[in-house]
């Protein structure tokens, strides 16, 4: 199997990461060379978290939370997940075998790591976007192992139902409701969604050779899913109509035409307003920039390709109605449409599929990067979180 394209030999550079967090790679992880960055490794004994980042990110996404966690008296552990950073292992080609990237294989991973670090059971894992879902499936499988979960600015509805009490009721026997690319384009204003856009062969090399720069791409995306653009009110959505969806900002449902470096270009920041972003300065931004630049975004892109084909629903329904009993949090930034972006998902997380919710809390000051933009306010709610259940 073809892994990663230049696979790095060496750590990440620590002179870029906060004192006291390190750079290592474990290996012998479900195939994978994983490389994560590490906060409180010096004292044995302690109970671990372990951190998952989301896209389009890298372990890096939690060095503003990892030494505070540590200085509370954990091992905090962050990988780059499969597909991702400096993790190599993986295929990064677009026509590869998409069962590794798949959601179980995921958190194959993560049990993997914890237990190559010598751990049985992690404290809490805290997911944030894509590592929402890995986190809630983490819980929802191993509670043994994930001993309570911290789900950020993506909620976990549970997995997919199985039909029920339907073999002697024609009424239940409907016919499949249509499909949201199609009507999505059927739209006076053609629209498209962005995950269906990631799981096209072109999504990787539009935005890794975009036309105003890698750098400026990913300043103009992150500013447009941040508190910083004043556009976003999220609400929540009645439901999954073309009609309902297309009330999305442009960064999740797309125009039809459009590729996302030409939907997130008109609203890139300017020279001011960069000049005043403090959770993302410049330096910072940079870390993505040559970390993307150097492997690509197709390792995150077949997440996506894993969840809009629908090739594993069947699998995911092996778990139906089961819950994520272990003590549960949800946090997103007060400005983050990725709470609302599944109709339905919010409610359900709350009022089923988690049963012992101690708290949901949306941040002032904070779109989609709410680790990132308020970083003070996030690490208090896990702070109360973790001394709550302890």
């Amino acid at each position: 199997m073809s892994t990663s394209p230049l696979a790095p030999a060496h750590s990440f550079d620590e002179s870029l990461l906060p004192t006291g967090v390190r750079s290592r790679f474990v290996d012998n992880i479900n195939g994978l060379r994983m490389h994560v960055l590490e906060a409180g490794y010096d004292t044995p004994g302690r109970p671990c978290l372990l951190l998952l980042h989301g896209f389009p990110e890298i372990a890096y996404s939690w060095r503003k939370l990892m030494p505070a966690l540590a200085a509370a008296g954990y091992h905090v552990v962050a990988p780059d997940q499969r597909g991702y950073g400096r993790t190599t292992g993986w295929d990064g080609r677009y026509e590869a075998d998409l069962d590794s990237f798949r959601m179980l294989n995921l958190a194959r991973d993560a049990i993997g790591l914890i237990h190559a670090l010598g751990y049985r059971s992690v404290c809490a894992v805290i997911g944030h976007d894509f590592g929402a879902p890995v986190a809630g499936w983490c819980a929802l499988v191993r509670p043994d192992v994930f001993r309570s979960v911290v789900l950020m600015s993506a909620p976990f509805g549970g997995p997919p139902a199985l039909p029920f009490d339907t073999a002697n009721r024609e009424s239940a026997k409907r016919p499949p409701a249509p499909d949201l690319p199609t009507a999505l384009a059927a739209l006076p204003e053609a629209r498209k969604h962005y995950q269906w856009y990631y799981s096209t062969p072109q999504a990787n090399r539009d935005m890794l050779d975009a036309p105003q720069g890698l750098h400026a791409f990913l300043r103009a995306y992150y500013h447009m899913k941040s508190a910083d653009w004043s556009e976003n009110r999220p609400h929540e959505l009645t439901d999954w109509s073309a009609a309902s969806m297309a009330q999305l900002p442009l960064y999740y449902v797309m125009n039809l035409g459009s590729d996302m470096p030409a939907t997130v270009a008109p609203y890139m920041p300017g020279a001011e307003q960069v000049a005043a972003c403090r959770w993302l300065p410049d330096h910072e931004l940079a870390v993505y920039v040559a970390e993307y630049q150097r492997v690509g975004f197709q390792g995150g892109l077949q997440w996506y390709r894993c969840s809009t084909g629908g090739r594993y629903v069947a699998e995911h329904q092996l778990f139906a109605g089961r819950t994520i009993d272990v003590p549960c949090a949800y946090i997103a930034g007060a400005s983050d449409w990725g709470t609302y972006q599944k109709p339905g998902e919010l409610k359900a997380m709350i009022t089923s599929a988690c049963t012992r919710m101690l708290g949901m809390h949306l941040v002032d000051g904070a779109g989609h990067w709410v680790q990132q933009e308020q970083a003070p306010a996030t690490l208090a709610i896990i702070d109360a979180f973790l001394r709550e259940i302890a």
